[in-house]
């Protein structure tokens, strides 16, 4: 998706395109988790309606309450002032079959170049991903393929590529916002000074448990309160027992230590219940040298009524041989969804840094 995005050529209306560092154009409008679907009205039960709601409406279980993975709105363009008013929005999937006789057809042939066309008709290449088209901080999705039923199935088979596409422009907007009005470098600069690792951490996390090898802050209103924190091993040569059980189970084991409730026999633990569709998920991918494993799910507390949603990250430095953990948790029973905190919290753990020299620095007398 990524090579097609680049050749795509967009060429509506007069766009004048402004270098980076002097984009001066207004942001676009809506809610990060919002996305427009444009089709025609026609289409609004076609199996690529169907698919685009499956894939970008499925329904994520590792919070308390289900959510959709974005909130979709479906419209179809009714004049060029309406055309106007759609392209200011922050999210847009324009989706049609390429042949298709309608002001949504008509004007995704017109975003394409012959050459580009010539593709999707030939069945090489259906979704064109576009970043900050119209409007600064703006997610473009161009959908388009032979028929409905190949576009359809497409979106399907390309599940995974779709979302991550979408999810990371996302996921920049959160690290923005959370530390668009300040951050403690002072608590991250000591965390690296001192333990050869560091994450960016929010303006108002307060410092808490402080120990040689696990820290956790915390950042509490009544309403929602939030907490962080680290771990960290050293001298692991070999990762072949790290996997989803492990990654649970030494979490759990930090936490009945460290994580308490209002009594000693309080503590927070994963909730592990597939059968009530609380499922815990883990994916790994690499983050420059570093390998990391993303785990999502929800905490309860032992002989307590408290509970909410987790991102844990787990990252190992193969140039050190060390293992990291950082661990995010919200409590918020008031606040209805949570999603967009869980999503925050994936930002925030990709902040994430290891001094690739530490080894070195820990050995050399004169450091």
């Amino acid at each position: 998706m990524r090579q097609v995005a680049g050749s795509i050529l967009i060429s509506l209306l007069g766009l004048f395109m402004i270098s980076c560092d002097g984009d001066y154009r207004s942001l676009a409008e809506g809610n990060t988790r919002e996305v427009t679907v444009v089709m025609d009205s026609t289409q609004w039960d076609s199996q690529t309606a169907e698919a685009i709601r499956l894939v970008f409406g499925k329904w994520v279980q590792t919070v308390p309450n289900a959510e959709p993975y974005y909130d979709l709105t479906f419209t179809q363009i009714r004049s060029q002032s309406h055309l106007e008013r759609i392209r200011r929005q922050k999210n847009i999937i324009f989706a049609a079959p390429i042949n298709e006789e309608s002001n949504v057809g008509r004007q995704i042939r017109g975003f394409l170049d012959e050459n580009v066309e010539q593709r999707v008709r030939e069945g090489e290449s259906f979704a064109f991903p576009v970043e900050d088209q119209w409007y600064r901080d703006q997610y473009v999705l161009i959908l388009t393929s032979t028929s409905d039923e190949e576009l359809a199935q497409k979106i399907k088979n390309t599940e995974n590529s779709l979302l991550s596409n979408m999810l990371e422009k996302e996921l920049k907007r959160w690290e923005y916002f959370v530390y668009e009005m300040k951050e403690q470098t002072q608590l991250s600069d000591s965390l690296w000074e001192n333990y050869g690792y560091k994450v960016r951490i929010q303006h108002d996390y307060i410092p808490n448990i402080d120990t040689l090898n696990f820290h956790s802050y915390r950042r509490f209103l009544p309403q929602n309160d939030r907490w962080l924190w680290t771990w960290h091993m050293d001298d692991v040569n070999d990762i072949s027992f790290l996997d989803d059980d492990w990654i649970i189970a030494t979490r759990d084991s930090l936490q009945k230590q460290y994580i308490k409730g209002a009594r000693d026999n309080m503590y927070v633990q994963t909730f592990r219940r597939p059968d009530l569709n609380r499922p815990v998920k883990t994916n790994s991918f690499q983050m420059g040298r570093l390998i990391v494993y993303e785990t999502l799910g929800t905490w309860h507390m032992v002989n307590g009524a408290m509970g909410g949603p987790f991102v844990n990250f787990t990252y190992y430095d193969p140039d050190t041989e060390r293992l990291f953990m950082v661990d995010y948790n919200q409590f918020a029973p008031s606040v209805r969804k949570k999603l967009p905190f869980v999503r925050q919290f994936r930002a925030m753990g990709r902040t994430f840094e290891s001094d690739s020299t530490w080894n070195e620095s820990q050995n050399d007398p004169a450091l």
